[in-house]
């Protein structure tokens, strides 16, 4: 499909928390990376907290690291199985690849940059299961060698380049490296009696022992020089879930974060818990802050499995204090929704929670939960005054846009309810459910009721566009079927149909115009009056079409679906102008801001892409 030039990406709401030690901090401290799906960020620290990105991946981010100097990034990735898994080397001054390197099959899963930053030491995933040895002057491999079993980490020592550890369900390992001969060598560590599968490993500063986090909730101290076994800790209390990170705190003791979201701090020498905090969920990386603090403590940015960054302060005399200071959405986001002619916030429908965004500072507002059930589908009043929600218990759910407060509550809508939308005089909210029924509700200042129901669909209506003067609305549903409603009348006027699930209707600002897509791959635009099929376009070449808006301006329309692009075409032309990539799942929505000025899209992934849009030439 030809298109004439790339969609620049301006802002990510979203941290790919479930990629162990996925959260890096640079050496001098000034800034945050991590990887959002196939996408990685550059989060200035203090300030404006700039964000910029790295893109040349393909899907989602596996791992990464800095080296030592602050130089380079390294990144590997996931891939298809029987696919080479790529690794990419980024200068961090320049923000452009140095190298991109294909040896791993399917997964790469954990990097390591010798002392010197001239080594790059990679795992493969267990369908590989090699570290391989690469000089990162010329990109090439120099030396690789099979690992046992499920290795899971792999890191170099701190002061010398010729030697490495790696540590998985079955071995601890320590590698010698021997460039002259292009040759890797293992010794075993020996644990005596002790089972253990670890996950993480840590060096200390001068390379006499290493720290090996396990799935059963200790730390093991293993000695590098005669590679036996020391100690463990903590001595009487485990962490559940694992010690899944660690690293080493400037004033020397052991920071371990656990699957269960603790975080705590260990003498090295008795391996006793100095102090302990827990985070609401399971801690995936740690990283120290290089300074101290005036108290003699430091920091720790912990990132966890359910997507948030938090900065912990510890102090010798109050311990650890904790502190947000980045959120998102842990799985899919469904849907997302503007105020009438307001630019400046959004709102988004997860699981358990809708979430008000800033669209300029790319932060949270508010959030609402809701426990235990799905928001579907979300819209704001049109006077602003509240949001609308439809959620998987069949219930429609009201919240004041400030305080999150419930306004009302209608119960058993629908099955469930997959579509909403507030008609312009607020009096009104039409909404679609699962089991294909359109119905409209009367919203009163102390009471809500139905005042119609309209059966024509078979399968469930996953959109809907209303008339600006509330007289019709179009439903699209997964039967093949488009239905243009008279809402005066609550019954059909016309049906649109296709050889296609429906996924997304609109309407053309002037109204003379509707545009479906679907899981056809087509763009479909269709006569508002007699339903005639105008033009069809193909949106993608391979996947379905998720979800499409047209521009207040009539100029231009934005699509996403399963091919993880967003895509911008001319209204009038049908041409292909613009493409987004780095999404790493499917895009389940997109929004032109009302000013026309950006698009917002979200996807599979729980990812927030904010994207700059400009007028078509």
């Amino acid at each position: 499909m030809a298109t004439d030039g790339a969609l620049p990406l301006e802002a990510v709401i979203g941290f790919q928390g479930k990629v162990p030690g996925g959260l890096a901090l640079h050496p001098r401290g000034n800034a945050m990376i991590y990887p959002m799906g196939a996408t990685i960020v550059i989060k200035e620290l203090g300030g404006d907290a700039a964000q910029s990105f790295l893109q040349g991946h393909t899907d989602e981010v596996s791992c990464l690291c800095v080296s030592a100097d602050g130089r380079y990034l390294a990144s590997g990735q996931i891939t298809f199985m029987g696919f080479a898994a790529d690794i990419i080397v980024w200068d961090l001054d320049t923000r452009e690849i140095v190298h991109r390197m294909s040896l791993h099959k399917v997964k790469v899963q954990s990097l390591s940059f010798s002392a010197d930053g001239k080594y790059l030491a990679s795992l493969g995933g267990q369908d590989d299961n090699s570290v391989v040895v690469w000089d990162v002057g010329t990109g090439d491999a120099i030396c690789g060698f099979p690992t046992a079993g499920e290795t899971k980490c792999v890191k170099f020592f701190n002061n010398t380049s010729t030697k490495l550890v790696t540590v998985g369900s079955r071995d601890i390992d320590v590698w010698t490296f021997d460039r002259g001969a292009r040759k890797l060598r293992s010794l075993p560590c020996t644990l005596g009696k002790l089972k253990r599968a670890a996950t993480s490993v840590t060096i200390d500063e001068y390379d006499d022992y290493m720290y090996v986090g396990t799935t059963s909730g200790d730390i093991l101290q293993m000695s590098l020089t005669s590679r036996l076994f020391k100690n463990a800790g903590p001595a009487k209390t485990r962490f559940p879930r694992g010690v899944v990170s660690s690293a080493i705190s400037p004033t020397g003791e052991i920071v371990i974060g656990g699957g269960d979201g603790s975080v705590a701090l260990l003498d090295r020498d008795t391996m006793k818990t100095i102090a302990i905090t827990k985070l609401a969920s399971g801690v995936t990386s740690c990283e120290i802050a290089p300074h101290l603090h005036e108290d003699g403590g430091f920091g720790v940015y912990c990132g966890t499995d359910s997507c948030e960054v938090y900065y912990l302060k510890f102090s010798p005399m109050e311990g650890f204090k904790s502190e947000l200071i980045q959120t998102c959405h842990h799985e899919i986001i469904n849907d997302i929704a503007f105020p009438v002619g307001y630019s400046e916030v959004f709102i988004t429908a997860g699981s358990n929670d809708v979430r008000v965004w800033h669209v300029n500072e790319a932060r949270e507002l508010l959030r609402v939960k809701v426990p235990n059930v799905t928001c579907n589908c979300v819209a704001f009043m049109p006077d602003g005054g509240s949001i609308i929600s439809g959620w998987s218990d069949g219930k429609i759910r009201a919240f004041a846009p400030q305080s999150g407060r419930l306004l009302y509550q209608i119960n058993d809508a629908h099955g469930a309810v997959t579509a909403i939308v507030g008609s312009s005089d607020c009096a009104r909210i039409i909404t679609g459910g699962e089991e294909g029924n359109v119905r409209v509700w009367r919203i009163g200042p102390q009471s809500q009721s139905m005042v119609a129901s309209m059966k024509e669909h078979k399968g469930p209506v996953n959109s809907l566009a209303l008339r600006a003067n509330d007289s019709e609305c179009v439903s699209a549903s997964s039967d093949g079927s488009c239905v243009v409603w008279d809402l005066a009348r609550f019954s059909r006027n016309m049906s649109l149909n296709a050889n296609t699930f429906f996924k997304a209707v609109g309407y053309h600002p002037d109204e003379s115009q509707i545009v479906t897509a679907g899981t056809d791959r087509q763009l479909s635009w269709w006569d508002a009056f007699d339903g005639q099929a105008i033009r069809v376009v193909d949106g993608s070449n391979d996947a379905e079409i998720n979800a499409l808006d047209i521009s207040v301006a009539g100029d231009a329309i934005v699509i996403g679906g399963g091919d993880k692009e967003v895509k911008v075409f001319g209204y009038d032309e049908g041409h292909c102008a613009r493409v987004g990539r780095g999404h790493s799942g499917a895009i389940t929505k997109v929004k032109f801001t009302p000013d026309g000025q950006r698009i917002v899209t979200v996807g599979a992934e729980g990812a927030i892409f904010i994207w700059r849009n400009a007028p078509l030439e």
